[in-house]
C-alpha cells in the first residue's frame, strides 16, 4: 500500500509539473501547434492515443468556434483528442478543457495592465490533457476522451469583429458581440464533438469542461475557489467528494433560468454574451446550450485559481497552480470505486 501511494504521488506530481510548466510557458513559445506537438510526444510516452485537427481539418468539419477565435493569429488553431481506453471500462468520461494560449480579447482588447497573466488562458486545456496522462499511467479501469480546443484570440484586419456570426460544430450558430468572451466559443465546438464520439463508442457517463472562462469567478469566488455548475446534482457531489480528497476549492454556483434570456440574439441562435450581473453564470448557461441534457455535465470555471499573481501559499508556487488535474483524477478513482 505505501509503495502504491508513493508512486500514486509521484504520478501526481509528474503531472502537475506539466501543467505549470505549460502555463508558464512564454506565448511566443507555446503556441497552438506547439502545445500540440508537445502533447503528441507525451501522449506516446503515457500509452494514449492521440489526434490532432489543423485549421484546414477544422475548416472542413464545421468547428466554426475555434477557427473564428483563432483566425486574427498567425498561429493556426487546432483541436487536440486524446484516447485512452482500458479494456474492460467501468466508467466512461470525457475532459474538455479551454486551450487559448493567449488572449488579448481580439478586437474587443483588453487593458495592457495585467494581459501579460493571458498566457495562463489555456489552464485547463493543460489540465485536461494532464488527467488523461495520470489516469493512463495509475491504468484505472475507466475510458477516457481529452480534448483541447487550442487557439490564439489576437487582433489583426482578419480576426473576428463585434456582430459577427459563427456556425459552431453540429449547426447553432452564434452572433460574436463581444470576442473577449472566446473561450466558450472553442468548448462549445469542442464538447458537440465529444459528445458526438462519446456516444458513437457506446455513451458517456460523464462530461466535464474545464476553463479560465470568467473574471466573474473571480469577482464571485476570490482567487482560490473555482466555480462548479451542472445539470446533475449527483455528479456535482461525486466532484465536490473528490475535491475534498485532493485538497482543491470548488463551490457549486446555479444555472439560473431567468437569465437564459439575455442570450437571445435577433439573428443567430444564440449570443456569446448576456446579462453582465452573474456574467459567470451566464457563461455556464451558454455552454450548457451545447451539451446534450441526457449527459451528465459539469462546468468548472478556474478563472482565479489556475494563475497565482500573488505570493506562493502551502504547495501553491507563483504562476500555474494546475488547478483541477486532482480532482479530475480523484473523481475518476472515486467512478471506479463504485458498483
Amino acid at each position: 500500500q505505501a509503495k502504491a501511494a508513493a508512486k500514486r504521488a509521484e504520478i501526481i506530481a509528474e503531472q502537475t509539473f506539466l501543467v505549470r510548466d505549460l502555463i508558464n510557458t512564454p506565448p511566443s513559445h507555446l503556441t497552438p501547434i506547439s502545445f500540440s506537438e508537445k502533447i503528441k510526444k507525451l501522449a506516446g510516452k503515457y500509452g494514449v492515443k492521440v489526434e490532432i485537427l489543423n485549421a484546414s481539418a477544422l475548416k472542413k468539419g464545421g468547428f466554426g468556434g475555434i477557427i473564428g477565435v483563432g483566425q486574427g493569429s498567425v498561429n493556426p488553431p487546432c483541436l487536440v483528442h486524446l484516447s485512452y481506453k482500458p479494456a474492460k471500462p467501468k466508467k466512461s468520461f470525457a475532459f474538455v478543457g479551454k486551450g487559448i494560449t493567449f488572449d488579448t480579447g481580439g478586437l474587443a482588447l483588453k487593458p495592457a495592465n495585467g494581459m501579460e497573466a493571458m498566457k495562463a488562458d489555456m489552464s485547463g486545456a493543460a489540465a485536461v490533457v494532464a488527467a488523461v496522462f495520470a489516469i493512463a499511467q495509475l491504468k484505472l479501469p475507466i475510458a477516457v476522451d481529452g480534448w483541447a480546443p487550442l487557439a490564439e484570440n489576437m487582433v489583426s484586419d482578419t480576426a473576428t469583429r463585434p456582430s459577427d456570426v459563427i456556425t459552431i460544430y453540429g449547426g447553432k450558430s452564434v452572433e460574436v458581440l463581444n470576442p473577449d468572451a472566446e473561450g466558450r466559443l472553442v468548448l462549445a465546438d469542442a464538447l458537440v464533438k465529444a459528445t458526438e464520439v462519446g456516444k458513437k463508442s457506446g455513451g458517456l457517463d460523464a462530461i466535464i469542461d474545464v476553463a479560465t472562462l470568467t473574471g466573474a469567478q473571480v469577482v464571485a469566488l476570490g482567487t482560490r475557489t473555482s466555480a462548479v455548475m451542472t445539470n446533475d446534482d449527483q455528479l456535482c457531489d461525486q466532484f465536490l467528494s473528490a475535491s475534498a480528497i485532493s485538497g482543491e476549492q470548488f463551490w457549486p454556483m446555479p444555472l439560473p433560468v431567468e437569465l437564459r434570456a439575455s442570450l437571445d440574439s435577433p439573428i443567430a441562435d444564440i449570443a456569446n454574451i448576456g446579462e453582465r450581473m452573474g456574467g459567470m453564470l451566464v457563461a455556464g448557461l451558454f455552454l450548457k446550450e451545447f451539451v446534450d441534457p441526457q449527459i451528465p455535465w459539469l462546468h468548472l470555471d478556474i478563472a482565479g485559481p489556475a494563475f497565482n499573481t500573488g505570493t506562493a501559499h502551502g504547495y501553491t508556487p507563483v504562476g500555474g497552480t494546475g488547478i483541477a488535474l486532482r480532482t479530475l483524477v480523484c473523481l475518476a478513482e472515486l467512478a471506479c470505486s463504485q458498483r
